[in-house]
């Protein structure tokens, strides 16, 4: 937030994570959570989601210390969404069955769900406590043990989730942190052939690194979550474009655009651009950037220097290249020492220019026109990305159409963001594989065992 040192960290080392991890496969195999009745899990779940909401707001300001999110979005993203994605699981765990296959009358076939072992989480620094419990309450309820590792710059919440976890009742050794390097402890998590399954949010660098870190290593189950560059579409015949314009404006600009599915491409039929640009503009102009623990501030700062510098090349990168700057495009407040950067809107972006086609990551929205139906999919699909989109219409044949063809995980229609924790979320093409959230990311942290009995 201004630029000072909050406290430091252990910068954890290759032993250290393979302690953690011989710790974690202890509890495993000894049982004293893996085979727990589901109903003592359940109980433990429950209570640690009553401490993360007694706990609610010193979570959400280590949390805006750490990262720099608005602590209005961080209280209800964070901790409010820990708790209910701790709830979530907790009531579904005894509700996931095995099967029974349909066979001859002499056999009988029986499909177990048995937990994996020892899970690797590695986590990024936007919404460490939230993404953190999309991937450790399914993990937990599901009877594994885990490792997880949070980004360096974003380690305070869930140190405090471990502290919070024993004292709900969690065993010794079924939840561990370990907090340093991703260069030093987040590759040893990855090449430990002691770790089952490995899930990550993150980059599409270090992604690439993980899947050779899992070849190199015990051929671990990858899951990967690698960001996107999100098209957000609109049409003239939207049911309320003052309100697309103001959605639209939240979903790229909120925590400083530093959300994975943030709607970072806008695309505007021909017909309404010049107008909707400068409604959007007129509420992105109107967000109060400023001290992240401000209740009246809309958006926060940038999480580090280099990020900040990142964004900001960007935007020079993209008036090199002929776009034009509609709104923003600097940084502010450098007198406090923090790191924040105006919302900026680059209007005249060409589908294949640098910012149209990689993640900035902050709080730049690349406006493109397109005149028909099938140019807004052809651009929409132009990108290595494909994890959400938006689409504004009042045409339900369009609509349904836009769904079918846009190549993204998750796409909206009429709104942008907001999808709860009953629907999965996971990208397409090199947005990544697995899901996060819903029943389906059950599907992870369960292995498939069958036994086939002659009668």
């Amino acid at each position: 937030m201004d630029g000072q040192t909050l406290t430091t960290i252990e910068r954890a080392s290759a032993a250290d994570v393979d302690r953690a991890v011989a710790a974690a496969r202890r509890a495993f195999d000894d049982g004293r959570w893996s085979r727990m009745a589901p109903a003592g899990r359940k109980k433990v779940l429950h209570r640690l989601a009553d401490l993360i909401e007694k706990n609610a707001l010193e979570l959400a300001v280590l949390g805006v210390r750490d990262n720099g999110t608005e602590i209005g979005m961080a209280l209800k993203a964070e901790p409010g969404s820990a708790a209910g994605t701790f709830r979530y699981y907790a009531e579904a765990l005894d509700k996931v069955y095995g099967e029974i296959a349909p066979t001859a009358g002499d056999v009988l076939g029986l499909v177990h769900k048995a937990p994996v072992g020892v899970v690797g989480a590695i986590v990024p620094w936007n919404f460490p406590l939230m993404i953190g419990s999309w991937k450790l309450a399914p993990a937990l309820a599901a009877g594994n043990s885990v490792v997880l590792k949070p980004a360096e710059t974003a380690s305070l919440t869930l140190l405090r989730l471990a502290e919070l976890a024993s004292e709900a009742g969690m065993p010794d050794g079924v939840f561990n942190v370990v907090t340093g390097q991703g260069s030093v402890a987040g590759e040893a998590l990855a090449m430990s052939m002691d770790v089952d399954v490995l899930v990550f949010t993150g980059s599409g660098g270090v992604g690439r690194r993980l899947l050779q870190y899992s070849a190199a290593s015990n051929l671990k189950r990858c899951y990967l979550e690698l960001g996107g560059k999100s098209p957000n579409i609109v049409f003239a015949d939207a049911p309320d474009l003052a309100q697309a314009a103001k959605v639209s404006a939240a979903g790229i600009f909120r925590n400083a655009g530093q959300v994975c599915v943030a709607g970072s491409r806008l695309l505007v039929e021909d017909s309404i651009h010049d107008d909707f640009v400068a409604e959007l503009s007129k509420h992105a102009g109107a967000m109060t950037v400023g001290n992240p623990l401000d209740l009246n501030t809309n958006i926060g700062a940038v999480n580090n220097l280099p990020q900040l510098e990142g964004n900001l090349g960007f935007v020079t990168k993209a008036v090199e290249e002929g776009a034009e700057i509609a709104l923003g495009g600097g940084r502010v407040m450098e007198e406090t020492g923090g790191y924040y950067m105006e919302p900026t809107v680059l209007t005249g972006v060409q589908p294949q220019h640098n910012v149209a086609q990689n993640e900035v990551f902050g709080p730049v929205l690349a406006v493109t026109r397109f005149k028909t139906d099938d140019e807004a999919v052809q651009i929409a699909n132009s990108t290595q990305y494909g994890l959400a989109a938006g689409v504004w219409t009042s045409g339900l044949s369009r609509a349904h159409r836009m769904v079918r063809d846009v190549q993204a995980g998750v796409v909206h229609v009429n709104t942008y963001g907001g999808a709860d924790g009953t629907v999965p979320l996971g990208g397409v093409k090199q947005s990544g594989n697995g899901h996060d959230k819903s029943l389906h990311a059950f599907d992870k942290y369960f292995d498939l065992k069958t036994a086939w009995m002659q009668l």
